[in-house]
């Protein structure tokens, strides 16, 4: 993996942060993860093709390659992660440069939601708001097709630009009618590829009105406790054909506060796994477990992750 870096570094030019065996307990959300075996972090406008020659010349290697955006929706093995851990979150801000569309908002995929909540509001332009508070990057929420308050990124999507590790070669995919878009999904699950940035298409708005819909929406997160303790939202996708959430169905069973070592059905929300007290990744993962298999004893229905885990579980 250092020949790999080094030979990539003079081919092109790229400013990288390299560390081995760094604990991902530092990039998640969770707060818990082992090492990687190779963490990089390329942060200047070379990025996307420093990453796309190291991602190749890896894969030939046979050496795996995880992108990591905000670490906001993941869970790492407490053995962490082999291969290479692409860290994408200095590839951020804006690049509007020659932007011909009106009212287009174009973000690196390494922003975070916040930042471009704010950009949005400086530019008195709304469709953003519900993202407000919201932990993660715009590369992240794109993949997952983010959501919440009614609203979800796919709403306003205009296009986004790939590389694309097949043909190894940088697109640019349209958004038609949201096609290949639902609940918590995107076209970009199905696809082999690195999310360099997206457009987005928003309205004219009341700078004010915008500004103090951002706020309710933080306020809203920070009294459901959305930012006590280390989580990453919601553990389960909901599912229409229940009936109800399923931080209601898991409340209605009496599993709220139920533990496993340190984590923890959070108190205030049901559909909500905490790390209270340094819980292991095991830990987590064990409670999503039992917390599954109850709900299919008691009810019938099949709870679907929508935390991904990366690295190896014990099954």
């Amino acid at each position: 993996m250092q020949d790999i870096i080094k030979n990539c570094l003079k081919t092109l030019s790229c400013n990288i942060d390299a560390r081995y065996y760094e604990r991902m307990c530092l990039h998640t959300t969770f707060k818990v993860g082992g090492p990687a075996d190779c963490y990089i972090k390329p942060s200047d406008d070379n990025f996307p093709l420093f990453c796309a020659d190291i991602i190749n010349k890896a894969r030939t290697a046979g050496i795996p390659v995880f992108i990591l955006g905000g670490g906001a929706n993941i869970v790492v093995s407490d053995s962490g992660i082999r291969g290479i851990v692409l860290d994408t979150t200095a590839w951020k801000g804006q690049c509007n440069d020659n932007q011909p569309v009106v009212n287009r908002l174009v973000f690196r995929s390494g922003t975070t939601m916040d930042e471009a909540c704010e950009y949005a509001a400086e530019a008195g332009l709304t469709g953003l708001e519900f993202l407000a508070g919201m932990p993660g990057t715009i590369g992240g929420a794109v993949w997952m097709n983010a959501r919440c308050y009614g609203k979800e990124i796919s709403d306003c999507l205009s296009s986004v630009k790939i590389f694309n590790f097949n043909s190894s070669a940088f697109s640019e995919y349209s958004i038609e009618d949201k096609k290949g878009f639902d609940y918590k999904k995107s076209p970009f699950q199905e696809m082999d590829c690195l999310i360099l940035s997206a457009a987005f298409d928003l309205k004219p708005g009341n700078k004010e009105q915008i500004i103090c819909e951002m706020d309710k929406n933080r306020r809203d997160r920070k009294e459901k406790g959305h930012y006590l303790f280390p989580c990453a939202g919601s553990a389960f996708k909901n599912n229409s054909d229940f009936g109800k959430p399923t931080g209601q169905i898991i409340d209605e069973l009496g599993l709220r506060g139920m533990t496993m070592g340190g984590a923890q059905i959070a108190p205030f929300h049901g559909n909500i796994v905490i790390n209270k007290d340094n819980a292991a990744a095991a830990d987590i993962k064990a409670l999503m477990d039992k917390t599954a298999a109850i709900v299919k004893e008691k009810t019938g229905f099949e709870l679907e992750p929508e935390i991904i885990f990366a690295g190896k579980f014990a099954i």
